[in-house]
């Protein structure tokens, strides 16, 4: 059997390739048989997505689960990973499991799994599950239907996306957004965040949120080279205000201004801190994965934050969260978690902060960014994927490890940091970080500078000198 491994965010595969049900029913029996073992209640909220094939593998969790003894309550309909992360604290049980691949592309799906504090299980303890998977499993699925389990008390369906509208009704200022003399627009990627945005603001612009298994054959991540349609219907439209995205499972977010500009994920943090600490006077530890714009240090040291730097994964993140006053914790990827919430990605939740902070104020998104620039100065973050053949993504790697680059062209290494990768700086504003995926034969560049030219600038040196062309 094939072996199976988590990588930084839960267990991922190519469908009826090794996403199957034979493996998702391996991983739900290791994860049954830990939480026997581990569990206080003995319980489990489970959910699926938008992806092909969603509720058939959740049923399929719920049937092992159930076998075992669990506590099974499942979501009936499509959900987010950030409502199963809130159905997991709400409900009281011991673990969450969403059936999702998150942002990969169409023909992947897999299994995150949750704690009980509503944020990724830690990756020791998931370690432990994993460990505890065998080759086979021999429970027969096919015994009950997820309705008879139901009939007889077994499991329980649950509304989890009333659930979390209600959570979101409850910690915003919704009239203020809707009132505001201000359009909004939202494209859910075709995934999961689709049907909470139409209940919570059925007035506004939507782009791709039909059920579309196959997110139209691109994957739905939110970063501005898949999200050019939208770029456009807004540039077109030339009266909306702000554009929300969010990626297949909704933990991650996109931000577009009302010029059809992408807002990356390092100034919705800058933002988000800025409007939480001045405009509504919170305070907490700031955390960021390793990948994050150097500003964020400025902007803590403006506002008298502690700022802790992580290993990329938001499980590490999630850890801090958990143990202290965190008031945010985000990543390079638009995966951000914020004080008041659950410890867990949300982008549908960080959206409406950001548009409650437009309406609360009535500035525009460049202006609010314009107050944080004045904080940090200006900058540009840019990234570039190689892809690369293994054995030339290894041997780059092999010459970070022995320090063998001082210089890319003309921008001289002053330093290196290598917590996750390895981060070249040039000066303090200006750096380039390299990391090789752990899953793909592709080679990550980051460039931060302060503005978009020299960043471009910074990227085709290091390609020139990566590959020495």
């Amino acid at each position: 059997m094939t072996k199976i491994k988590f990588g930084t965010d839960g267990w991922r595969a190519i469908i009826a390739e090794d996403f199957t049900v034979a493996n998702v029913a391996r991983v739900s029996e290791a994860t049954a048989k830990w939480l026997l073992k581990n569990g206080k209640s003995k319980s489990v909220v489970i959910g699926h997505d938008c992806r092909f094939a969603g509720q058939l593998f959740a049923e399929t969790c719920a049937q092992v689960m159930i076998h075992h003894g669990i506590k099974v309550s499942i979501a009936r309909n499509f959900v987010s990973t950030p409502m199963i992360s809130l159905g997991a604290v709400k409900l009281g049980t011991d673990l969450g499991i969403i059936i999702t691949a998150s942002h990969n592309p169409p023909a992947y799906n897999g299994f995150k799994i949750k704690g009980s504090y509503g944020g990724p299980l830690m990756p020791e303890l998931v370690q432990e599950i994993e460990d505890m998977i065998a080759d086979t499993c021999s429970i027969n699925l096919k015994a009950k239907s997820i309705d008879e389990w139901v009939a007889l008390g077994k499991a329980t369906i649950v509304d989890l996306e009333s659930m979390y509208v209600e959570h979101v009704e409850k910690n915003f200022d919704l009239n203020a957004i809707r009132n505001a003399n201000m359009q909004f627009a939202y494209d859910a990627m075709y995934g999961a965040g689709q049907n909470v945005m139409r209940r919570l603001f059925p007035d506004i612009t939507f782009l791709h949120c039909d059920y579309n298994p196959s997110f139209d054959g691109q994957a739905p991540e939110p970063i501005h080279k898949n999200l050019t349609e939208f770029s456009d219907l807004i540039k077109i439209s030339g009266d909306i205000d702000c554009g929300l995205v969010t990626d297949g499972d909704a933990d991650r977010i996109g931000l577009y201004n009302s010029e059809g500009d992408f807002v990356d994920s390092h100034h919705i943090i800058l933002l988000l801190i800025h409007y939480m600490v001045k405009y509504k006077q919170m305070h907490g530890k700031v955390c960021t994965a390793f990948s994050t714009t150097v500003k964020i240090k400025n902007m803590c040291d403006h506002y008298g934050l502690d700022l802790e730097v992580v290993k990329i994964g938001f499980k590490y993140i999630c850890s801090i969260m958990v143990k202290e006053d965190v008031l945010l914790g985000g990543e390079e990827s638009g995966g951000i978690a914020i004080k008041g919430h659950i410890p867990e990605r949300d982008g549908i939740w960080m959206g409406l902060v950001i548009w409650e902070f437009m309406a609360k104020t009535g500035k525009s998104l460049k202006e609010l960014i314009k107050e944080v620039y004045d904080i940090t100065g200006t900058f540009w973050f840019e990234r570039n994927d190689l892809h690369l053949k293994e054995e030339v993504k290894n041997n780059i790697v092999e010459h970070c490890k022995n320090n063998s680059y001082k210089a890319f062209g003309p921008y001289q290494v002053q330093r290196v940091e290598d917590l996750d990768g390895w981060k070249f700086f040039f000066s303090d504003n200006e750096w380039l970080m390299i990391r090789a995926s752990g899953t793909e034969p592709v080679l990550r560049t980051y460039a931060e500078a302060a503005d978009k030219e020299k960043a471009f600038a910074i990227l085709a040196a290091v390609k020139k000198t990566l590959l020495n062309e």
